[in-house]
C-alpha cells in the first residue's frame, strides 16, 4: 500500500523537480519508503510535528496544505461569521517556516477565510496574544519548538489563544481525514484571494509589550539596581531576539548578547539541539558570562516559549537551573511580592502539570494559594484559565511545566518566555537589592520545604512503530505495576488513561483529562511517572525524590532509575 502512495507522489505533476529527485533517490530503500509513506503524519492536540521531507509522514508543503484545508473546512462548517473572524499565522526561524506559513495562508485565503500573517518571525506567546487581540477563530504557529534542526511543526490555537482543545482537534482531524490525499483536488490553494490576506504590523507588538510590562512586580527595585545587573542573553538563533531584548530594555536592564547566536540560523550550527533546558545549549552564554563576570544567563528556544537559566552557585560557578527549579523560584517570587504588596488574591490559583515538581504544592499551600494539576501540555493550563479566571470564579496567578515553560498573566494562553525573562530578570534585581541571590533563595526554599531532586530521563525510539512500542511499555507498567522502586514502597498508582487512582483504599476516579501516563506515588511524597512524549519519539520517565539533601537524593535517583530500567527490560 505504501508503495502505491509513493508512486503516486513520484508520478504527480504537482511536485517540483527537486522534490521528485528527493523521492527518486530512495527508490531502492524500502525501509525509508515505508517510513515516509507507511502512515500519515499524526495530527494531535499539539498539532503535527515531524522531520522535513517528501512523504505523507513528513513535514512539507503538501502535508501543511492538507492540514490547513481540514482546518478551513472545520471553520467553514461553523458559518460565515467564523470565516470573517479569520485565522492569524506566525512562524519561527526554522528551515521552511516562512514557506509553510505562506502555504497555510494561501489555503485559508483561497477558501474565503480572512487571514492574518505576521510580516516576520514572531514567537508563540505573541501569536497567542494576537489570536485574543484580533479575536480570530483560530491561530497557526509554524514551529517545532526545541526539536532538532531536521524537524518542523504546525500548532493550531483556538479562539481563546490556547492550543486547540482535544474536542475541537478531533473535529479538525475528521475534516482532514475526509481529504483522501495530500495531492487531492479538495485541497484548494493558488487562486486569487484579493482582500482576504492582511499583514500583521508592529502596532500589535507595541500593545503586547505595554500589556506584559504591567505584570512587573518590582519596578522600584529595578530602577535602583537594574543597571548594575549583568545579564547575558542568547536567543539561540530563534524568534526571541527582538521581544526579549525589547522588554528587558523597557524594564531598564541591560543585556549582553551572545553575538554568535543572534542571527537566525535554520541549522542551529552553534548547538547540538536548540533546547535551553540543556546546559550545553547555554554554553556560549556561560562562557561570555564568565568573561564579563555576569550574574545570570538566559536562553530561549526557537519559538521563544521556553526559558533556560543559569545562575552562579555559592562557589561562583554557573549552574543551569532545571525547569522545576526555575519554576518554583518564580512561583515563590510572584507569591512573595504579591503578599508584600497586599495584592495576593484570596481566590488565587496556580497550575502545574502532574509531572512537575511536588515542591510547588508546599509553596502554594504556605501562601494559601490553590494549586491545580493538569496533564502535560500547556493547553491544559490554558483550559484552567478559561474555566476559572475568564468566568471570574478564581484569579490565575502562575502556571508552569518542568520543561521550562512559564506563564504569568492572561494576555496569552501558552508558555511565554518573554514574560518569564522579564520576571526572572527583575527577580535577580530584587534579591540583589536584598544582598542575597537567586541561588541562595533556592537553597532557602530547600531548607524550608525539604530538598527535592527532580529529574527526567528520555528513552529515544525510531521507525514507524515508535509510538506503538512506547505505548506497549506504558501498558506494561499499568498491567504489572511494581510494588517497590528500590528503597521506596509504591503507595498508589495513578492510571491517567482511565483516569483512576489505585491504592489500598480501592479505586478512586481522578478529575483530570485522560492521557496515556502511569504515575507511581511513593512514600514521603516522592513519585515516578512514565509517559510517551506527544511531540517527539521519546519515552519520558520523571522522578521527583524528596530526601534530606542533594547527595542522598542523587544516590536514591541512581538506584531508583536502575530499578525502573530493570522493570522496563523485564529483568
Amino acid at each position: 500500500m505504501f508503495g502505491e502512495i509513493y508512486n503516486e507522489w513520484l508520478e504527480s505533476g504537482k511536485l517540483g523537480k527537486e522534490e521528485k529527485a528527493e523521492l527518486s533517490a530512495i527508490a531502492n530503500d524500502e525501509k525509508e519508503i515505508e517510513y515516509r509513506f507507511g502512515k500519515e503524519l499524526e495530527f494531535g492536540t499539539a498539532g503535527m510535528r515531524g522531520i522535513m521531507g517528501m512523504g505523507v509522514n513528513m513535514m512539507n508543503v503538501y502535508t501543511v496544505r492538507r492540514a490547513t484545508q481540514g482546518l478551513a473546512d472545520y471553520i467553514k462548517a461553523k458559518g460565515i461569521a467564523e470565516m470573517k473572524k479569520g485565522v492569524v499565522i506566525s512562524y519561527d526561524t526554522r528551515k521552511n517556516s516562512r514557506l509553510f506559513a505562506e502555504s497555510a495562508a494561501d489555503v485559508l485565503a483561497t477558501n474565503g477565510i480572512k487571514t492574518y500573517l505576521f510580516d516576520e518571525v514572531h514567537p508563540v506567546p505573541m501569536l497567542s496574544f494576537a489570536v485574543r487581540q484580533l479575536k480570530t477563530a483560530a491561530g497557526i504557529m509554524i514551529t517545532a519548538s526545541h526539536n532538532p534542526k531536521e524537524y518542523n511543526g504546525y500548532k493550531v490555537y483556538g479562539e481563546d489563544g490556547a492550543q486547540m482543545s482535544p474536542e475541537d482537534t478531533e473535529k479538525v482531524v475528521a475534516c482532514i481525514s475526509e481529504i483522501e490525499s495530500c495531492l487531492s483536488a479538495k485541497v484548494k490553494y493558488g487562486a486569487s484571494a484579493r482582500g482576504m490576506l492582511k499583514i500583521v504590523g508592529n502596532k500589535l507588538d507595541r500593545k503586547y509589550y505595554k500589556t506584559i510590562k504591567k505584570l512587573t512586580l518590582s519596578d522600584d527595585v529595578v530602577k535602583k539596581v537594574g543597571r548594575d545587573i549583568k545579564l547575558v542573553y542568547t536567543p539561540v538563533h530563534g524568534s526571541g531576539y527582538v521581544p526579549v531584548t525589547t522588554i528587558l530594555k523597557k524594564l531598564g536592564i541591560r543585556a549582553t548578547l551572545v553575538e554568535e547566536q543572534i542571527e537566525p540560523d535554520p541549522e542551529f550550527s552553534t548547538v547540538q539541539v536548540p533546547n535551553p533546558e540543556f546546559k550545553e545549549t547555554l554554553s556560549l552564554g556561560i562562557r561570555l558570562a564568565d568573561k564579563i563576570r555576569a550574574d545570570v544567563v538566559f536562553g530561549t528556544d526557537p519559538d521563544c516559549d521556553r526559558l533556560g537559566v543559569a545562575v552562579r552557585n555559592d562557589k561562583g560557578e554557573f549552574v543551569a537551573l532545571s525547569g522545576n527549579q526555575a519554576g518554583v523560584l518564580l512561583l515563590d517570587y510572584i507569591l512573595l511580592r504579591l503578599k508584600e504588596k497586599n495584592a495576593l488574591p484570596a481566590n488565587g490559583f496556580a497550575v502545574k502539570s502532574f509531572v512537575t515538581t511536588s515542591m510547588a504544592k508546599a509553596i502554594a499551600e504556605d501562601y494559601g494559594v490553590e494549586l491545580m494539576e493538569v496533564p502535560v501540555g500547556f493547553k491544559f493550563i490554558g483550559e484552567k484559565i478559561k474555566q476559572y479566571d475568564d468566568t471570574g470564579k478564581k484569579h490565575f496567578i502562575f502556571g508552569f511545566e518542568e520543561s521550562c515553560g512559564y506563564l504569568r498573566g492572561t494576555h496569552c494562553r501558552d508558555k511565554d518566555a518573554v514574560v518569564a525573562s522579564m520576571l526572572f530578570a527583575e527577580m535577580v534585581c530584587y534579591y540583589t537589592y536584598r544582598n542575597t541571590g537567586v541561588w541562595q533563595r533556592l537553597n532557602t526554599l530547600y531548607d524550608k520545604y525539604g530538598y527535592c531532586l527532580d529529574r527526567n530521563v528520555s528513552c529515544s525510539f525510531g521507525g514507524i512503530n515508535a509510538m506503538a512500542e512506547m505505548n506497549a511499555i506504558v501498558e506494561k507498567f499499568k498491567n504489572n505495576p511494581p510494588e517497590k522502586l528500590d528503597i521506596y514502597n509504591v503507595t498508589a498508582v495513578r492510571d491517567y488513561s482511565v483516569p483512576v487512582r489505585i491504592s489500598e483504599d480501592g479505586r478512586q476516579p481522578i478529575d483530570i483529562e485522560k492521557n496515556n501516563s502511569v504515575y507511581f506515588e511513593l512514600e514521603n511524597g516522592s513519585f515516578v511517572c512514565v509517559r510517551p512524549s506527544g511531540t517527539e519519539p521519546k519515552l519520558k520517565i520523571y522522578y521527583s525524590i524528596k530526601l534530606k539533601d542533594y547527595a542522598s537524593a542523587e544516590k536514591a535517583f541512581e538506584k531508583m532509575s536502575a530499578a525502573v530500567e530493570k522493570f522496563v527490560k523485564g529483568e
